[in-house]
């Protein structure tokens, strides 16, 4: 499921990529020159109120233009510190502009990645210096970190840093330009101790490149493209010590969290295929952007907050970005892009939206899950479609062990662990609460049962409920109606009956049919929430019933011509009778397939999918003993008609397809005609 979601929030993204530079955002969204969107708990792409609005733009600092500016570190205290590679120094200023000072000037060759620690001590990645320098609070230059002089680097490697970041321990990890063996781990003891290699990304494969090279000689796979790992792209580090790393070209796991083993631990359910840069926000929240300025907002859990911006289609609108090759937030939760084609930073602010769920989100990672159930509701009243609250309002609910509540806002929010595990929730306390009576009640209606039969062997109080049953079972309705239960447990006797003896009934045929229709509209449209299929709200009745109905006269007049030709005995009666009768373990056993979908859990599905798996396969045996035993065939015989009889109807769907595509090209000609005579005599 989860997997499938993926796909279809990749599919949205192509699909709203353009709709995210046109028109203007909902509500709050007016000054936005792009619109903002989330996911529903399906995997759609959702519009919703904007996030962030364009705040400033900082184009230069006093007088001092950037010049290919390759990466930005915003510090608490609001400092902006731009790695200015084309002017070879890092620039530090503020939101206002002012430019504060400059650092390595004359020391710097081409900086591409900066990182300051809260002493204050700059670290920058100088890739044409093949070097990490740091420098103090003032700008001097403390260490200069070249290539780590250990054999487990690597003796023919380059050491070429483009981004880096620093842990509380002074431990640098860098991003260096072609090293495809992960993120280089420096430890800053006797002027650089090379740690080793953290985060390696794996090797894209697929079965095809597997095969490919199985079947290729020694000489072609020589000419192929190495199976390399990817270099990831852009780093950041958190609060905890997390590193953050986004690759590009990566399927699926373009933006990674990685533990103190290097081993990713997230897994986003969305993702883009070029991503520039990422950033971590203040409620264990974390930001993503691509090149062409779109930015995606992730919880700690990897759930897509947020989708906004977009590309800048030439028209320098504020707001839109052209290449970016940086992001960072600061303490107020505004977002600083750095876009290196235009040399100027984007500053976005949060709207209140975003706020009251920032706030959210930061009293419930600390375990404040009542508190926060005020500021969803505020979200929640401003946007009710907003999923992810409702999801966060739900869990917030379950910690409070209100579990009804929890199961309420998770199908809301189509957040189907948490359904299942209020479910299981709800369950046990309804065990506890009722086992006993229940066991109680069964002893009962037992010892109950034993006195009337003693009763009856005595008095014969039951005489009268016999008579009736005998009575009903007498009835014509009620025996043929009989009959597709006794098909249903002996087959080939069943077959016999219907041709040899006459026991098919159109009549209860013709029932069978109207039942497993409800039945099957029942079971799909008010299964359980977890064994749903179909969006919530959504009925197609009329589509359903038509589709039972074609298929059933499809199957029974194509069985019907392929049996006569191949001296079949079945007539159309018994063919159709005996393929409604096939459908008696699917009538009778759904309703207990249906109740127990209300009350399993995900780890419990296995009952359902054991459940329709067997009423299936029953219903196929069923099938294909009735197209034996109705015609007389042999085994072999059978199997023919069968394949005979599914390529009949696959012949007969093309042909009415083509039928429909030649009716709809006659009556857009006739429409086409229709319209040019009208015009011809309305003038």
């Amino acid at each position: 499921m989860k997997k499938m979601k993926k796909h279809l929030r990749r599919i949205a993204l192509c699909l709203f990529a353009a709709l995210l530079l046109t028109g203007s955002a909902i509500s709050a969204g007016a000054d936005a020159p792009y619109r903002t969107f989330t996911f529903d708990g399906y995997g759609y792409m959702i519009q919703t109120q904007t996030a962030y609005l364009p705040y400033e733009t900082i184009t230069k600092f006093d007088d001092e233009a950037l010049n290919g500016p390759a990466d930005l570190h915003v510090t608490d205290e609001g400092r902006i510190y731009v790695a200015d590679s084309g002017n070879a120094r890092i620039v530090v200023g503020d939101l206002e502009g002012n430019l504060l000072k400059t650092i390595g000037e004359g020391t710097l060759v081409s900086p591409r990645g900066v990182y300051v620690t809260e002493n204050g001590h700059v670290y920058v990645a100088d890739r044409d210096a093949e070097a990490v320098f740091e420098f103090d609070g003032d700008g001097q230059l403390l260490n200069r970190y070249g290539k780590p002089d250990s054999p487990l680097y690597g003796e023919t490697l380059s050491f070429l840093p483009i981004k880096l970041v620093v842990n509380d321990a002074g431990i640098m990890y860098v991003i260096c330009e072609s090293n495809t063996n992960g993120i280089v781990e420096i430890s800053p003891i006797e002027g650089g101790t090379f740690l080793g290699y953290f985060g390696t990304n794996m090797a894209s494969s697929s079965p095809m490149i597997v095969i490919r090279r199985a079947l290729a000689t020694k000489a072609q796979r020589a000419k192929m493209v190495s199976n390399i790992p990817s270099t990831p792209d852009n780093l950041c580090i958190d609060g905890k010590g997390l590193i953050y790393t986004v690759t590009r070209g990566e399927e699926e796991n373009t933006l990674k969290r990685l533990n103190i083993a290097g081993k990713n631990v997230i897994e986003p359910d969305t993702y883009d295929e070029i991503p520039a840069a990422v950033a971590a926000g203040n409620h264990d929240n974390v930001f993503m952007v691509s090149q062409q300025g779109f930015v995606y907002e992730f919880n700690s859990e990897g759930e897509a907050l947020f989708v906004f911006g977009g590309s800048d289609d030439g028209n320098q609108r504020v707001g839109l970005c052209t290449v970016v090759s940086a992001i960072d937030v600061d303490l107020q939760d505004r977002l600083y892009i750095l876009d290196s084609d235009k040399a100027q930073i984007q500053v976005y602010e949060p709207t209140e939206f975003t706020d009251l769920l920032h706030k959210a989100l930061n009293l419930y990672s600390t375990g404040r899950y009542t508190e926060s159930k005020e500021p969803l509701e505020e979200v929640l009243k401003m946007n009710s479609m907003f999923d992810y609250a409702n999801m966060a309002m739900g869990r917030a609910y379950f910690q409070e062990e209100n579990y009804e509540m929890a199961r309420y806002y998770a199908k809301l929010a189509k957040d189907y662990m948490g359904y299942s595990e209020a479910t299981w929730e709800i369950r046990n306390l309804w065990l506890k609460k009722w086992i006993v009576p229940i066991i109680w009640a069964i002893v009962i209606l037992w010892a109950a049962g034993k006195a009337i039969k003693a009763l009856d062997r005595k008095k014969g109080i039951l005489a009268p409920l016999r008579k009736a049953s005998a009575g009903l079972h007498e009835n014509r309705r009620v025996r043929d109606f009989q009959y597709a239960w006794y098909f249903m447990r002996h087959p080939i006797d069943g077959c016999y009956g219907i041709a040899r003896e006459g026991r098919a009934s159109l009549f209860t045929a013709n029932l069978l049919v109207v039942i497993f229709t409800v039945e099957y509209m029942i079971n799909k449209y008010l299964c359980g929430f977890l064994q749903k299929t179909v969006r919530e709200g959504r009925y197609e009745i009329f589509s359903d019933i038509g589709m039972v109905a074609v298929v059933l006269l499809a199957l029974t007049a194509c069985n019907y011509l392929v049996c006569t030709i191949n001296d079949g005995e079945g007539t159309v009666k018994k063919i159709f009778c005996s393929f409604t009768y096939c459908l008696t373990p699917y009538v009778t056993l759904i309703p207990a397939v249906f109740v127990l979908s209300h009350v399993v859990t995900v780890n419990e599905q296995f009952l359902i999918s054991f459940g329709y798996c067997a009423i299936y396969v029953w219903v196929v045996v069923l099938f294909v003993l009735a197209v034996k035993e109705v015609n007389n065939y042999t085994a072999k015989e059978t199997f023919k008609v069968l394949c005979l009889t599914a390529f009949t109807i696959l012949i007969m769907a093309l042909l009415l397809f083509i039928i429909y595509v030649l009716w709809a090209q006659v009556f857009e000609f006739i429409s086409a005609i229709g319209g040019e005579v009208v015009y011809r005599i309305g003038n």
